[in-house]
């Protein structure tokens, strides 16, 4: 099948199912469009029993999307700009430090945390696997979802504070994330190879400070380009060009394109360049252009979510191994967080509770799939594919469903900032 066939299909869905979520369910898009995919698909396994032309079509159309490439290397960079674009920069320079520590020490605490884990409970399961590929497992796990969370977190008006410290982590543990896991992956892949620390140091350190300085010569550069002229159409496209002109160069160079992309949206979007470069017409026209974006994207992502159901092999090994994955992930959250919440909260002013919030409020969504996808047959991808698969699904809709009464409980005497 062609590409322009399959986005068409993907819209054509995305847009029926948005529509009956918005008309009936009237559930936070993320969470409506996830539940109607799986309510779909879970129709077509049932009219399979009788007529099975329709499955075989869906698998088909299924395993013709590369769901990896699709999601890392295309919709991420443009979904992490739109969400930085629209990050209250003032708090987020507040709660730098925290957010720092949460997404480069967390990530790295949750993944050890997890492969440790994860490791003893396959053993038990009678999975014998490589602690190496565990620990892959928990580096894919670890980042938190700011594309999941963040509409949620609106309509549930928490603090700004709190707000902030989620969804400024999950931006940037999302960069952090996947260079972490390409770094083990690059072990993993060559098990007998020495590699040096250095070797792994450079990678790191390539990625990580070689995407936040493109990210900050991108907004940089659009910020220039921008306050010489007055003209909303060019200004607009001007944005567009920084994320996929972005985009290459960072693949191009082995940088990571996430970080770069939410520096970069974090630049243009601050209040100093909003009120020094764009004229009213302007800001109106980039926030709505990219808006539309972050949920036409938005709404494709979570209906090939709810799809790829139908490409997992359901063994009861695996489920049993997703199942209990979900209550052990969450505690592993919540002691990676426990330390650097219990530094700061010294200094700054934390919501009660928030490790709680934090913990319940960290969704897994597409990136976790998309590399549990990227994992080789050698590395068990068919295993940590279905736990991560029943992570993200319980994560999005059991944790999405109930982290609004949550944090409205929790934060309902803290007087708002």
């Amino acid at each position: 099948m062609d590409y322009y066939s399959i986005a068409s299909i993907l819209v054509v869905l995305s847009a029926i199912f948005g529509y009956i979520n918005v008309r009936f369910l009237k559930l936070p898009i993320t969470i409506g469009l996830m539940i109607i995919t799986l309510l779909f698909t879970l129709v077509v396994i049932v009219i399979a029993q009788f007529d099975d032309t329709l499955l075989l079509q869906e698998k088909a159309f299924i395993t013709s999307i590369d769901f990896e490439t699709v999601l890392l290397d295309i919709m991420l960079s443009f979904l992490l700009f739109a969400g930085a674009l629209h990050t209250n920069f003032n708090q987020l320079r507040i709660q730098r430090w925290p957010i720092l520590v949460f997404a480069t020490f967390g990530v790295l605490i949750s993944t050890f945390l997890v492969g440790g884990i994860m490791y003893y409970v396959l053993s038990w399961l009678g999975l014998e696997i490589a602690f190496i590929y565990c620990l892959l497992f928990g580096a894919l796990i670890s980042p938190t979802d700011p594309i999941a969370v963040l509409g949620i977190l609106k309509k549930a008006g928490a603090p700004k504070k709190l707000e902030t410290k989620i969804v400024g982590e999950s931006l940037f543990n999302d960069g952090v994330g996947v260079v972490v896991f390409l770094t083990i992956f690059a072990i993993a892949a060559k098990p007998n190879a020495a590699i040096e620390v250095s070797e792994i140091a450079t990678l790191f350190l390539q990625e990580v400070v070689g995407g936040i300085g493109l990210g900050l010569i991108l907004g940089w550069i659009t910020y220039k380009l921008m306050k010489s002229i007055d003209n909303y159409e060019v200004e607009v496209i001007l944005t567009l060009a920084a994320v996929m002109g972005g985009t290459m160069v960072a693949h191009q160079f082995h940088l990571s394109a996430p970080l770069a992309m939410v520096t970069a949206g974090l630049f243009v979007g601050n209040d100093t360049v909003r009120n020094s470069v764009m004229s009213e017409t302007t800001e109106l026209y980039v926030d709505k252009f990219w808006e539309l974006i972050d949920v036409l994207l938005n709404t494709i992502l979570f209906v090939m979510i709810g799809m790829e159901m139908l490409v997992l092999s359901l063994e009861r090994n695996f489920i049993y191994a997703g199942l209990l994955a979900i209550p052990l992930l969450l505690i592993c959250r919540y002691l990676s967080l426990w330390l650097p919440i219990k530094f700061f909260a010294k200094r700054l002013d934390f919501v009660p509770k928030t490790t709680l919030i934090m913990t319940w409020g960290g969704l897994r969504g597409g990136i976790s799939i998309a590399l549990a996808l990227s994992l080789t047959s050698e590395m068990h991808r068919e295993l940590f594919l279905v736990i991560t698969y029943l992570v993200v699904i319980v994560s999005i809709i059991g944790q999405g469903l109930t982290v609004e009464p949550i944090i409205k409980r929790i934060t309902k005497k803290y007087k708002p900032d």
